[in-house]
């Protein structure tokens, strides 16, 4: 009896242990199973934050569309691009694309068969974003719902929609590589370069191009954005929007809200604000603050520059624009330009207004429009749009004014400047 018991014994211990391992092994199994659903979530969510850092919902949803589906339409000189759907759709998007193909597009500018892409999607700037962060924004998107959307093709201009022109426009002006840190500089400062030069792509607009739709070599100096009639004002430049020698918490208060009581973002800009830079953590809102302040360059001629006297001609003509501004304007800018401080921004001492292309002013005037409702100003004042109150000789006439007037200093401009100022809307 004694032995049978110790034979049930050992078979019975035998049996407990096995289930006993089996239902740790399961258990273990469970908690690594749990512990990478967990790391998966949390690469989704740095995606998401990621690709709103990079606005790329701004640019791959058509007003009224399916975000990400695609179908928004980009007017170049070279043609209309179309950007595509990037939802995890197997037929329409991205759904049969590896974390591979992702990185192909972003830091190679090559879609999954090997295509060149066109510069429209700014791969010249992405190619500086890490491969981590690829990989993230890539998980962010696989796990968005696939949208179903066929959108139009490219309508691109002959000679311009031939590849080998494209792979010899590489090769002269795309320089692929990721973000590479200056040492000599603070982490903070890196991480404010690499969301500017890479992520936030500022370079895209915030630079001239020349005839083949190429960067020019002076980074971030200023340049008419292709194709959408604003101009992206020189975040170097003193007298347009450089912040050399504003206080950081300034800078980042433009950033995140939009409007400061010395200026305010609008058109493109205030888009981006809205759909992008508002979200961004204050951390990286005050490392870009930071980079951006130091690429500024200072204005110490500021307040001794001198106005020269004007011609009668000239001042006959302000005259003019001055009885314009008292009709339709002062009411709400002001009797000497001074503005209404978080309401309606001053236009004496403007740079918005006197730096040297007045296309933004006028299309200001011609539209109307708003700083981007931020948390931080969420019931923004507008502006209406004048194009059908005021003729365009008064147009000019008034914008000339507000660019000479309160010891403001800029070109006159004509109707024919008011005319060519019309186009599509951001």
């Amino acid at each position: 009896m004694s032995g049978s018991f110790q034979w049930w014994w050992k078979g019975s211990r035998q049996m407990i242990i096995a289930i006993a391992g089996g239902l740790l092994g399961m258990s273990l199994a469970s908690g690594q199973v749990l512990a990478s659903a967990t790391a998966t979530e949390a690469v989704v969510q740095q995606g998401a934050y990621l690709a709103r850092a990079g606005n790329c919902m701004g640019c791959h949803t058509t007003r009224g569309g399916k975000p990400y589906a695609g179908g928004r339409r980009l007017n170049t000189p070279f043609g209309e691009f179309v950007t595509p759907n990037i939802t995890p759709d197997n037929e329409t998007g991205i759904g049969q694309w590896s974390a591979d193909d992702f990185w192909q597009a972003m830091h190679h500018g090559q879609s999954r068969d090997g295509r060149y892409l066109y510069p429209a999607f700014p791969y010249t700037e992405y190619t500086k974003v890490t491969r981590e962060d690829a990989d993230a924004i890539f998980a962010y998107l696989r796990s968005l719902t696939p949208v179903r959307q066929t959108n139009l093709p490219h309508r691109i201009r002959s000679p311009y929609d031939n590849q080998l022109l494209l792979f010899l426009w590489r090769v002269w002006y795309f320089k692929e590589g990721v973000y590479e840190a200056d040492l000599s500089k603070s982490e903070e400062w890196n991480r404010g370069a690499y969301l500017v030069q890479g992520l936030g792509h500022c370079d895209a607009c915030h630079t001239a191009r020349n005839v083949w739709g190429a960067s020019q070599d002076d980074k971030l100096t200023g340049g008419e954005i292709m194709g959408h009639y604003w101009y992206a004002p020189s975040l170097i430049a003193p007298q347009e929007a450089g912040v050399g020698d504003w206080p950081i918490e300034t800078i980042v208060e433009l950033l995140s809200t939009g409007i400061t009581s010395d200026a305010v973002t609008t058109g493109p800009m205030a888009t981006i604000v809205r759909q992008s830079l508002q979200h961004l953590s204050p951390e990286d809102m005050r490392a870009m603050a930071v980079y951006l302040q130091s690429i500024g360059k200072p204005d110490p001629a500021r307040k001794t520059r001198r106005i020269p006297d004007m011609p009668e001609g000239v001042r006959q003509y302000l005259a003019r624009g001055e009885l314009v501004y008292e009709k339709y304007c002062q009411d709400c800018h002001g009797e000497s330009g001074q503005g209404a401080p978080g309401i309606y921004p001053p236009l004496a001492g403007n740079r918005s207004v006197t730096m040297k292309s007045p296309l933004n002013t006028i299309r200001s005037v011609l539209y109307g429009g708003y700083p981007p409702s931020t948390a931080g100003n969420p019931r923004p004042y507008g502006m209406p749009p004048y194009q059908h109150i005021i003729r365009d000789a008064e147009i000019a006439q008034v914008v000339s004014y507000i660019r000479n007037a309160w010891g403001n200093f800029g070109s006159l401009v004509s109707p024919l400047d008011v005319d060519q100022s019309r186009g599509n809307e951001f």
